[in-house]
């Protein structure tokens, strides 16, 4: 077993793990946190797509013995007690979800583009969006919505 000291979504975890263990699904089954889902298992869906020290990175290549002293944000951090990010509301808005498979992954890498560039081109979101499967939508509205906060 290997000794893990993580800050999930604001709280530390102390935890013992198999160093095996991945960390999707040390934060689906050791702290339900079941917002990462897990797709492919492979790093191509995107859909257990966390940020790890303020970065994007999918949780299914990674073993939580490797995050070890880190702090990790999962779509269960992101919005506060005052309810529904921007981001989220907009999504909610222009309807881009169905099954919503997708979305936890998709709503971090969105959040993470505009930390990093306050008004992305609707190109440099579809290229966001170019790590990210999702059947359902055809991807317009969710490219509307993450548009709609960085006025492009």
């Amino acid at each position: 077993m290997i000794a893990v000291d993580v800050v999930v979504n604001g709280r530390r975890h102390l935890e013992e793990v198999e160093p095996r263990l991945l960390l999707s699904d040390f934060l689906r089954h050791r702290l339900g946190l079941t917002g990462t889902h897990v797709g492919c298992e492979h790093g191509v869906c995107g859909a257990c797509t966390v940020r790890l020290d303020g970065v994007p990175v999918r949780s299914c290549l990674l073993l939580a013995a490797q995050v070890d002293g880190s702090e990790l944000v999962t779509v269960e951090g992101l919005a506060g007690a005052d309810g529904l990010t921007p981001l989220q509301d907009a999504f909610r808005r222009h309807h881009a979800l169905q099954c919503g498979f997708c979305t936890p992954g998709i709503l971090i890498a969105a959040e993470d583009l505009l930390s990093r560039e306050r008004m992305p081109t609707r190109d440099e979101i579809v290229d966001t969006l170019s790590g990210h499967l999702c059947r359902c939508t055809g991807y317009t509205p969710i490219v509307d919505a993450i548009a709609e906060l960085a006025g492009a």
